[in-house]
């Protein structure tokens, strides 16, 4: 291996070769410690350790660096203390995840690194994200952010990359081709002869690198890191190197043949450098075995500490807690001053006035610039904010949202409008797995709003008219939001932005220009898990949300001999069971009305929840109305029979009469 080190000072040469020999020494160390039982897990990331180390070298300490389970040297470049690193793969309080995630799955904004999910695709879109954050501060900084040759194959991997390309993100995408994914060879991976000519069609630079040659590695990342600080925009590299172990230790190498082991073993990173080192003599024996000892001192000595701190204390309330970011809600009270306004132009109004207040706050989503979004929500937005916090997004809802998760992390707030909920499929993993989880895993929370225009009721069939709030309900981690009248959705979209976690706000369609009602005109919050009680009556108890309460009010309507109350939940997670339970107690019957067919419903939740804590109180059973087992239709009158308008007033009259 030629090693070339014009511009590289003899202190940094050696301070390589240290970097790089100390991740190779913990690991030698934890696969004793994983023989023995005293870890459950390792990725063994021997033979790249020079990527790593490279790259870390390479980017200041303030720049943000998004590693994968290969890249303990980016964790050790970063010089966190081992004992943290050691308890965190034995589940100890000590380590970023209080025993909540394993390995490498963590992030610490104290160094400025962000830690993989085990669906390895978001973080390259949250890479997007940090990196448009450091844009819009101002600040000449660049993001990397690591994926290995497999993960090239996802779409995450497409769609940050074009983000990145469009947006001129100074992100720097660094693949480690290692030669397999789990067992599966490149050459059934992909079909171009180099990974980095998949930079052609997004039109960024790319290079190989041998990435088992330090100098290089550094050398190359150094250039780019400076020039990209001056000039803007994505680089992808692609770091050719050998998995030397198995996928994770269990996996073995069986599947690898015997000839290219031993290839890729001449080709060893450190022993090669080593040599090196030697024969320029900027290293001798005796520096190196002293080296070698200083480095076992301090595994052995965060050993101890590690192995001597108990293990992890079960606390179910601090299990809890921690699912979400302390939000203290600040009441705003709405002014004198109202205006006659339809639900779209609450929401609108509430996130203008949002922006004005909040000037970290940016908009993404798909032609809300200059259009103004489908249904023209943020038309008039550019004018006022500028198209750097208006941002039109390619049609790319995982990079999106990801990149909606990079902003929280890099300081800033983020909403994103999903131009239908129903497309929200296409972003799902990112906000179950990653958004909702963050803050539990590792302590870090994502400000991130995702408005969801939904539901029926406007004949656009299948997949522009769900309501598909039960796919985030039963998800921890998550807030989720259905307003159904103006006043409401001005007030708690504004809260919603305010919320440090995430919050998924459902804007149902068919009322968006149906639904009329006094909004103040200024600025105002109202609080989530605070239903509303519409109508108050001792006969029976209604409970629904969104456009199923107008549906209850028209009945109600129609019917002046029913006395019942009528709770508009407004937000389902948090959930106000203390005004449910408090109506059930009173009236003595329930019924539950949603749009959302029945099965997985959230009136389930609901009706179990009364049963468990309200038996006793109940004088029939609990009752849910909800539409067909079906997709939703098209036609009119196939849309109609779909919905439970006219179920629901048949159910009503029937539970009545019980």
């Amino acid at each position: 291996m030629k090693y070339k080190a014009e511009g590289i000072s003899e202190t940094l040469q050696l301070e390589l070769y240290k970097r790089m020999l100390k991740p190779r020494m913990i690991e030698e160390k934890m696969l004793i410690l994983l023989r023995q039982g005293k870890i459950s897990k390792w990725f063994s990331g021997i033979g790249q350790e020079a990527i790593s180390v490279g790259v870390t070298t390479a980017l200041k300490d303030e720049e943000y660096i998004l590693p994968m389970h290969r890249n303990l040297g980016v964790f050790t470049s970063r010089d966190i203390p081992l004992y943290r690193l050691f308890a965190q793969w034995q589940g100890k309080a000590s380590g970023f995840t209080k025993g909540r995630d394993r390995s490498f799955h963590f992030g610490t904004q104290d160094y400025n690194i962000i830690g993989m999910i085990s669906h390895l695709g978001p973080q390259l879109g949250v890479a997007d994200g940090i990196a448009l954050a450091n844009l819009l501060k101002e600040q000449k900084h660049v993001t990397a952010v690591f994926t290995g040759e497999g993960g090239t194959s996802e779409g995450d991997f497409h769609e940050a990359l074009n983000v990145a390309a469009v947006w001129d993100l100074p992100v720097l995408f660094c693949v480690e081709n290692n030669g397999y994914g789990l067992s599966t060879p490149t050459n059934e991976q992909y079909r171009c002869k180099q990974i980095a000519d998949k930079g052609k069609g997004y039109g960024i630079e790319s290079y190989t690198i041998n990435g088992n040659n330090i100098l290089e590695v550094y050398k190359k990342v150094d250039k780019l890191c400076r020039s990209i600080r001056e000039m803007p925009r994505p680089v992808l590299l692609e770091f050719k190197t050998f998995r030397m172990r198995g996928h994770e230790e269990a996996s073995g190498t069986k599947y690898v043949p015997h000839k290219l082991m031993e290839k890729w073993a001449a080709k060893d990173p450190i022993e090669n450098y080593q040599e090196y080192l030697h024969s320029a003599q900027l290293l001798t024996e005796e520096h190196e075995v002293e080296i070698k000892k200083e480095i076992i001192h301090e595994i052995d000595d965060h050993l101890k500490q590690a192995f001597a701190e108990d293990a992890i204390v079960l606390d179910e309330s601090k299990e809890l807690y921690d699912v979400y970011k302390e939000f203290i809600y600040e009441p705003v009270n709405p002014g004198n001053v109202v205006k006659n306004i339809r639900l779209v132009d609450a929401v609108s109004e509430g996130l203008k006035q949002a922006m004005e207040k909040h000037d970290n706050l940016v908009i993404l989503g798909q032609d809300i610039a200059d259009y103004g979004g489908v249904f023209k929500i943020t038309e008039g937005f550019v004018d006022a904010f500028g198209k750097e916090r208006v941002r039109n997004t390619p049609i790319c809802e995982s990079a999106i949202v990801s990149a909606a998760m990079g902003l929280s992390i890099n300081g800033m707030k983020a909403v994103m409008e999903m131009q239908f909920a129903d497309f929200v499929s296409t972003g799902f993993n990112p906000i179950v797995n990653y958004l909702a989880k963050v803050h539990y895993r590792w302590n870090e929370n994502a400000d991130v709003v995702i408005r969801m225009p939904c539901g029926a009721g406007v004949g656009a069939g299948p997949f522009h008219s769900q309501t598909n709030e039960a796919w985030f309900t039963k998800t921890p981690g998550l807030k989720v939001v259905y307003p159904a009248f103006p006043f409401d959705a001005k007030g708690l979209l504004t809260t919603a932005i305010n919320d440090p976690n995430p919050v998924l706000f459902f804007e149902h369609k068919a009322l968006y220009r149906s639904s009329y009602q006094d909004v103040p005109v200024d600025y105002y919050t109202l609080p989530f898990g605070k239903a509303n009680l519409l109508r108050t009556g001792d006969q029976i108890s209604i409970v629904a949300y969104g456009a199923a309460v107008h549906w209850a009010l028209d009945v109600l309507d129609a019917h002046t001999e029913i006395k019942a109350d009528i709770l508009d939940l407004r937000s389902l997670q948090p959930l106000d069971t203390e005004a449910i339970f408090t109506s059930v107690k009173k009236t003595g019957k329930l019924i539950i009305l949603q749009e959302d067919s029945m099965f997985g419903g959230i009136a389930s939740d609901i009706s179990a929840m009364v049963m468990e804590n309200c038996f006793e109180y109940l004088d029939a059973p609990v009752k849910r109305v909800a539409s067909l087992e079906t997709p939703i239709p098209f036609a009119k009158n196939l849309e109609n029979n779909y919905l439970p308008k006219d179920r629901f007033k048949a159910t009503l009259q029937e539970l009545l009469v019980y």
